[in-house]
């Protein structure tokens, strides 16, 4: 249990939803949900998720915080918006789920191996490095995330798409040995180590 989660069970013990509402992104919505399941209805993935929107909602108000927290259900949103355009509420549902998934992985509750956040963190680490994507190398490190046997097989299954990326200059072989970037490489890093600054005195804010 990292110590970022055991000083957050401590602060907001026995209150899940007033923890949700102060450290999730739009999580003071929580509470206006009552519980209809359009959310559920409208999700192009509904039969798919482990606990549906609005039962993620209901799990929280109840205080089930290892349950939400560790669940799969965050990390099944494909930001469709669907949920937030047939809400009769209008609850900000997506921003909800992906708060809830950055939460978790801040307290370091994310199911082990989950493939979604594993391919998020590798998306961002290879955006952040120049600003751009690299497509050629965040291919190959989805590709292998489960080792190199697990990874040729993928290659192979994938040949023909990789080969119309290439066609379509969607992806080039020169990006192997460096690929390109923004201009202002330098510019770009400061905005991001400035939001990171600003996100770290959040964080420590609400965790007093």
């Amino acid at each position: 249990m990292s110590d970022l989660n055991t000083a957050m069970i401590e602060q907001y013990r026995s209150n899940f939803l007033r923890e949700v509402e102060a450290n999730v992104e739009e999580g003071q919505w929580v509470k206006m949900c009552m519980q209809c399941g359009v959310c559920a209805g409208s999700c192009p993935l509904g039969n798919a998720w482990e606990h549906p929107p609005q039962e993620i909602f209901m799990m929280i108000r109840a205080g089930k915080r290892e349950e939400v927290l560790g669940s799969e259900s965050m990390w099944m949103c494909t930001s469709c918006y669907n949920c937030i355009a047939r809400c009769p509420r209008g609850l900000p549902i997506t921003h909800i789920m992906h708060g809830l998934a950055h939460y978790a992985k801040r307290l370091g509750l994310v199911p082990k191996n989950q493939p979604t956040q594993k391919f998020a963190q590798m998306f961002w680490e290879n955006l952040t490095k120049k600003g751009r994507v690299n497509e050629l190398k965040l291919g190959i490190s989805l590709y292998f995330m489960d080792g190199f046997g697990q990874g040729v097989k993928n290659a192979m299954a994938n040949q023909k798409l990789g080969m119309n990326m290439l066609k379509a200059k969607r992806m080039s072989v020169s990006e192997a040995w460096g690929g390109h970037k923004v201009k202002d490489l330098s510019g770009f890093q400061k905005v991001i180590a400035k939001a990171q600054q600003l996100e770290d005195e959040r964080i420590a804010k609400n965790s007093k």
